[in-house]
């Protein structure tokens, strides 16, 4: 079962506010913090609170990432917001809990700042239900994130990381690596864990030359 109790597609409202941001994926029962300055987005904070907490995370389609109304990829993950706190200057620092992915089927005009959008969850109704992935490599994925780690210089507590579930591994090494923007997308719209662990694994490999030395991300 998801969390908060949403069970299948229909528990979800069909339109949504959607929150375009680059670089920035969230996955089901994966975690993203976010800090909310924009006016328009504050206004979307401030909505989602007052209802269902709900908010659709989504990527500008590529190229658009710097329009001011930029055109959007396809999937996106609908979250909760699961923290929240003010700060002295007035922005938000919020924490989103993913739910669901879904497609995006068309924009509405809201008369809000900010968009919204109806979307589809039936794509993934899976997201609903924690994948046993009995097929995912955990030895060759910590081998790999390894590598990857010590060739960019990255400090990781990997006690720590050994000790996690596959799919907390997979989506959050593909949410905080600094892979392009359509290399995250792909990452989010693989259809199965395990397709996602692979293409994870493909990413980091080649952005870890052999050798010690760790390399620039310049």
């Amino acid at each position: 079962m998801s969390a908060f109790g949403y069970r299948k597609p229909d528990d979800l409202p069909r339109t949504i506010a959607v929150f375009p941001l680059a670089d920035a994926i969230l996955f089901p029962r994966g975690v993203l913090g976010l800090n909310i300055f924009e006016p328009r987005y504050l206004n979307m904070i401030d909505d989602a609170l007052a209802a269902d907490r709900l908010i659709g995370m989504i990527q500008p389609a590529s190229g658009q990432e710097d329009s001011e109304t930029p055109e959007l990829t396809q999937v996106g993950t609908v979250g909760r917001i699961t923290a929240f706190n003010e700060t002295d200057d007035g922005r938000y620092l919020i924490t989103l809990t993913g739910i669901c992915r879904f497609k995006l089927e068309r924009e509405i005009a809201a008369g809000t700042p900010y968009r919204q959008a109806i979307v589809a969850f039936e794509p993934f109704a899976s997201d609903f239900s924690q994948p046993l992935a009995p097929n995912i490599d955990r030895a060759a994925l910590l081998k790999s994130l390894k590598a990857y780690a010590l060739a960019n210089g990255f400090q990781v507590d990997w006690e720590a990381v050994e000790q996690a579930p596959s799919e907390t591994i997979i989506n959050v090494a593909a949410q905080i690596c600094p892979f392009d923007a359509p290399a995250k997308q792909a990452l989010l719209e693989a259809v199965t864990l395990e397709a996602r662990c692979q293409a994870l694994i493909a990413l980091v490999e080649w952005g870890a030359p052999s050798g010690n030395e760790p390399r620039s991300l310049q």
